[in-house]
Formats: structure tokens, C-alpha cells, sequence
């Protein structure tokens, strides 16, 4: 095996929750070294709840904050004093990322932004992500995940036509971290043809109406404001999620032609619908959709989810059964993909965490350490990176300024 395919790049990271953490939590899966500076003043806040948002007191063993941290080295300095806020540019200076995910304008106030940081180092890549931007009418605004879903029209359309919009928490995060993080390999791969760094300024709200541009060209070309409607298409019917027997059990059918209408009313014992001019063609049945999903929401009551997804599957139609948090992690197809792992955890012992998607072959991304201890690597930082000796270490210690 190889190692890892970004073994021999560092990046420096000040930031806190999911958003901007999440994506240098990816670059270090690919064998980035990532350094994460907090401050005992101001440590992440991920420290202090855990994946259930449960409240988390002693700041060292939140699952969420080793979810969203792990393969990262932590040290701790306080930006805000002067001798710190040099301290963090010298770090800076040897790293080949920056990722600073505060609002807007902070870091430029410290003295830490792009401009002054390609001062000592002129190919930096420096990563700003915030919630709308650096700048724009909204650039100054702050957020969290629920209010980047709001304002970038994810909540609006998406719930059951009868109800009020929906609300999502930290999986927005992980989608605005996907797009950091592409960002921020693109800018690698420029920097390896032409020695060029660049700023990259990340859009947490941007980056999640970006994934719904069917839906805004959808309303700038018929003028509509498209607006919820459940778990239906507006392509494709049948089109659903329908109750199956057992306590909160579903199963998913999706129809993309009229081969695979005629297959689903086969496994259904009902050929007759096949022939009935109201589900003759995708355009009726799309029409049709109440009495459609009435008549199949009768037939999966009766029988279980992963029995109608089997067979509905063999006869090739989309059908799959509606997975639990328990359920996935039981599930044998999951665990043979090895989504799931346990490793040491230096508070909480052996703890389950999960792995990216990616599979690649020769060099595959690996959850090798934990989430680190606050400051856990001050000594081996400043010692081996900046140069301090002990003794230097230990008086900015005693001044607070490395706290």
C-alpha cells in the first residue's frame, strides 16, 4: 500500500463546529497534516455537545467533536494577544492551507488574513468559510447549519405540501464542508502546475443553493415558484415513500418508465393497472398520483419493507426500504463497505466513528488518530516547527499566550 495520496501537506486550521472543521477533517483522511489551533478561551464548540447534541461538559470526550476532528494535531493559542496572534502567522507561514472559518473579518482585524499571510508566504492557499460569504449585503452575517438550509431555499421546498417547511441541522454542514474541500483540492492541483496560491472564499449558503439549481432554473424559466410536495417527482410517478407492516417501517418505489410500471404491477398480482387509461403512461399516472399511491400503499401495508425491496429489486424497479440510525449500522451491505469503524479514544476509550465513502484502492483514506486533546501538541509543534526551545514554550505557557 502507498501512502497516503496528500502525505507531505500541512494545513493550518482556525476553526470551530462543523462546517468549515468537517472539510480539513477530510484533507486529513487523504494524509494532510492538519494542525487545528484553538485557545482555552475560546475552544471549539464542538467540544461541548455530543452527536445527539446532548451537552458535553469536560471538553475532551464529545463524539462529535472526534467525529468532526479526527487525524488532526491541536495546539492552543490566544490570537487575541498580540505575541499569539505573531505566533499564529509564523505557523502559518509553514503551512501550504489555511482554513479559518470565523466571521467575517475577524482574522483581517488580527492581523491574520490572506493579504497579510501571502506577505510571508506568497503561495498560501487561505480558505474563508462563513455562512454568506466575505462580502455582499450579507457577508457579515453569521449562521449555523438550519440558517444556511433557510436562506439558501433547501427549507422552502422541501416537506409535505400541507405542512410548514422543513429544518436541517449538521448534514448541511457536511455539504458546505464537501464543497470547502473541493475547492481547496483544485487550488492544490493549481498550485502544483504553476507554484500559485489563492484566496478561496466559501459560501456555506452558496454552496447549498448550488445543489439545487434544477429547482432556481426550474423558477427563473416558468416564472413558478416551485413549493413542497412531499416525497413526490414531478418526472417519475409512482414516486414515494409508502407504510409498511411493523412499528415506522417504509419502503422507497421510484418508477423512471412504463417497463418498470408493468414490472411493479406484476410483483403487485395487479396487471389489470397496467391497461387502466389512468396509469397508461407516465404522464397520467403523474396525474393520478393520490389514487396511484393509494392503491400501492395498500399492497406494502401488508408485507415487510425488506421483503418488498427484494423483490420489487429483482424485477428491476427502484425499491428500497426506508433505513433507521440502528438499522443502517446493522445493515450487512454497509458493514462489507466498512463505513463503520472503532478506534482509541484517549478519554472515552473505544468509540465508533465513520469513514469516508471514497474507496480507493491503492491508497485508501484511513481514521488513524482520534480527535485531539486541547493543546495536545503544543510541545511538538512549537518545538519542531517554530523552533521555541522548552523553555520558551513554557514562559509563553505562563503568559497565556500559548492557552
Amino acid at each position: 500500500m502507498r501512502e497516503a495520496p496528500l502525505k507531505g501537506i500541512r494545513a493550518v486550521e482556525f476553526g470551530s463546529a462543523v462546517a468549515g472543521p468537517m472539510a480539513t477533517r477530510m484533507l486529513g483522511m487523504l494524509g494532510v497534516e492538519v494542525i487545528k489551533v484553538e485557545s482555552m478561551s475560546s475552544p471549539d464548540q464542538c467540544r461541548f455537545f455530543d452527536i445527539l447534541y446532548q451537552l458535553n461538559a469536560d471538553g475532551e470526550s464529545s463524539t462529535m467533536y472526534n467525529y468532526v476532528n479526527m487525524n488532526k494535531k491541536n495546539v492552543t493559542i490566544n490570537i487575541r494577544d498580540p505575541k499569539g496572534a505573531q505566533l499564529a502567522k509564523e505557523l502559518m507561514g509553514t503551512a501550504d492551507v489555511v482554513l479559518e472559518s470565523m466571521s467575517p473579518g475577524v482574522m483581517t482585524r488580527l492581523g491574520l488574513g490572506y493579504e497579510e499571510i501571502k506577505k510571508i508566504k506568497h503561495d498560501i492557499i487561505y480558505v474563508s468559510s462563513s455562512a454568506c460569504g466575505q462580502t455582499g449585503p450579507e457577508g457579515r452575517y453569521k449562521g449555523y447549519a438550519p440558517n444556511f438550509a433557510a436562506l439558501a431555499g433547501v427549507d422552502h421546498m422541501t416537506g409535505y405540501d400541507d405542512a410548514l417547511p422543513s429544518s436541517f441541522a449538521a448534514s448541511i454542514d457536511v455539504k458546505s464542508a464537501m464543497t470547502c474541500t473541493f475547492a481547496i483540492l483544485t487550488a492544490l492541483v493549481h498550485h502544483k502546475e504553476t507554484g500559485e496560491g489563492q484566496f478561496i472564499d466559501v459560501s456555506s449558503t452558496a454552496s447549498i443553493s448550488s445543489l439545487i439549481g434544477d429547482v432556481l432554473l426550474d423558477s427563473i424559466i416558468t416564472g413558478e415558484n416551485p413549493m413542497r410536495k412531499g416525497n413526490r417527482s414531478d418526472a417519475m410517478a409512482p414516486h414515494n415513500c409508502y407504510r409498511c407492516s411493523g412499528e415506522d417501517k417504509w419502503v422507497s418505489i421510484a418508477v423512471g418508465n412504463d417497463q418498470e410500471w408493468q414490472s411493479l404491477c406484476k410483483a403487485m398480482q395487479k396487471d389489470e393497472l397496467t391497461a387502466d387509461p389512468r396509469f397508461s403512461d407516465n404522464w397520467n399516472r403523474l396525474k393520478n398520483q393520490d389514487e396511484l399511491d393509494r392503491i400501492i400503499g395498500e399492497w406494502t401495508l401488508s408485507r415487510e419493507n425488506d421483503q418488498i425491496m427484494h423483490m420489487l429489486q429483482e424485477r428491476g424497479v427502484a425499491a428500497t426500504v426506508t433505513s433507521s440510525s440502528e438499522s443502517l449500522f446493522n445493515d450487512p451491505h454497509i458493514n462489507v463497505l466498512g463505513l463503520f469503524e472503532q478506534i482509541d479514544h484517549h478519554t472515552i476509550g473505544k468509540t465508533w466513528v465513520i469513514r469516508h465513502p471514497w474507496k480507493l484502492s491503492e491508497t485508501p483514506p484511513e481514521p488513524n488518530r482520534a480527535a485531539p486533546k486541547l493543546g495536545e501538541h503544543n510541545d511538538d509543534i512549537f518545538g519542531q516547527s517554530l523552533g521555541l526551545d522548552q523553555e520558551k514554550i513554557a514562559q509563553l505557557k505562563e503568559e497565556k499566550v500559548l492557552f
